[in-house]
């Protein structure tokens, strides 16, 4: 299994699947649509049912169930997204693996860069592991083409061992993820699961079902150009404008200082003149009042630059993109259960932790389709040192396969995953 894992990742992560925030298109980018056809033509000839694209690109398959008898045994879905980052190149990834990882440095051959244990502690534990690492001049996509892979490899090998007792499995691939727009058109009653499980964490055995509340921000400053020797008291320089409001935000509120439960607001990009600057960012907090509170924070501060400098002078547009599914999730504890099991039986221990971001599970889980999040095995995702382990992967694809078996009715023996 996991040569074929590794097969998959490597294959998949060849298709440049950047989403665009900026598109008007569903999906963002035609590129996505390379990848999800070519899953759809792999599902077909896998012999999955059910198999089809959408107009919107996403990609559904049915895994037949075993049983003889269903006896009210629910459809249950796995998910992934094919879309990567914008926020780093995807293009011509040229990933590097590494057999039986010794534990020590690993340099990034096409940028000059050392991916390192002292910078990223948790290498250490990746030791005696096959590794798939970036070149160091794009992402990777792990995430969350490991998660594709994941569910590919267990599809086949469920196709291929029918005397292994699960009841019927859903598989979907979603575009436009990392935009947060994977499932706004995601048909619920047509995926025609009753729970479900996004395939796109990160560390061996982790377990989510709390996540972000999170929001887009716009902050647009229209500034006044003047002759910089006649400038007083008539220009607005809005990149000064822009700079005062992002230094108006808590420095200590910065991704780069948080961890756990904690907030943060993030710029994601600035760029401008003195006539007009944009900024986005992305605002995030798991609890709901203290997410309600930064908004109101944005709001407040936006209106007082505004009145400084004059009406029009500032603009600020939030927009929600999803909720926390802790409460939705919680309300069915036998998810959470099987996948602790599941997990236990994969040889781990269940790292049950909150998702400092969200996944398109969140916003099922408030469609009506509970869905907690799986761990793959990649990290430090988004950037030039994204790697992801092969073998937490094949943790992971027995994880769902015993998973496939318990919510089958039954306790999924050693055997079955292989």
């Amino acid at each position: 299994m996991k040569e074929k894992l590794l097969e998959r990742l490597l294959r998949y992560v060849s298709f440049d699947t950047r989403s665009d925030p900026e598109s008007e298109t569903y999906p963002s980018t035609a590129r996505q649509l390379l990848l999800l056809n070519h899953l759809l033509e792999e599902m077909v000839a896998l012999g999955l049912e059910e198999v089809e694209i959408d107009e919107y690109g996403y990609v559904m398959g049915s895994i037949p169930s075993t049983l003889r008898e269903r006896n009210g045994v629910p459809t249950v879905g796995w998910i992934a997204h094919v879309d990567t980052s914008p926020e780093m190149c995807g293009a011509h990834v040229r990933p590097q693996v590494i057999d039986r990882y010794d534990g020590g440095e690993i340099l990034l051959k096409g940028a000059g860069l050392t991916l390192s244990p002292r910078e990223f502690p948790e290498l250490s534990a990746q030791r005696g592991h096959t590794l798939v690492t970036t070149d160091g001049t794009t992402l990777l996509g792990a995430d969350d083409k490991a998660g594709v892979a994941i569910i590919m490899t267990v599809a086949e090998y469920l196709m291929a061992h029918p005397e292994i007792p699960h009841g019927p499995i859903r598989i979907g691939f979603t575009p436009d993820e990392e935009i947060g727009r994977g499932v706004d058109r995601f048909d619920v009653a047509r995926f025609g699961a009753q729970v479900a499980y996004t395939v796109d964490g990160s560390g061996a055995g982790e377990l989510e079902y709390e996540n972000f509340n999170a929001a887009s921000a716009r902050v647009e400053v229209r500034g006044r150009g003047i002759h910089p020797g006649y400038a007083k008291g008539r220009m607005i320089n809005a990149i000064q404008v822009l700079g005062e409001f992002n230094a108006s935000l808590p420095a200590a509120e910065r991704p780069e200082h948080t961890e756990g439960y904690e907030g943060f607001y993030h710029p994601v990009s600035m760029q401008g003149d003195v006539e007009r600057a944009v900024a986005e960012y992305i605002v995030r907090d798991h609890s709901r009042e203290r997410f309600e509170a930064r908004k109101a924070r944005m709001r407040a501060e936006a209106a007082r630059l505004d009145e400084r400098y004059g009406a029009g002078t500032v603009t600020l547009t939030l927009v929600d993109q999803y909720y926390n599914m802790r409460e939705p999730v919680e309300a069915h504890p036998e998810i959470i259960e099987k996948a602790r099991r599941a997990i236990e039986m994969a040889g781990l221990l269940p790292v049950v932790k909150p998702i400092r971001g969200g996944t398109d599970g969140a916003r099922l889980s408030y469609m009506g389709l509970p869905c907690p999040n799986l761990f793959t095995g990649g990290a430090n995702f988004h950037g030039r040192y994204e790697y992801c382990s092969v073998d937490t992967m094949e943790r992971a694809a027995q994880t769902l396969i015993h998973l496939a078996v318990l919510w089958g009715g039954a306790e999924a023996g050693s055997e079955a995953a292989g």
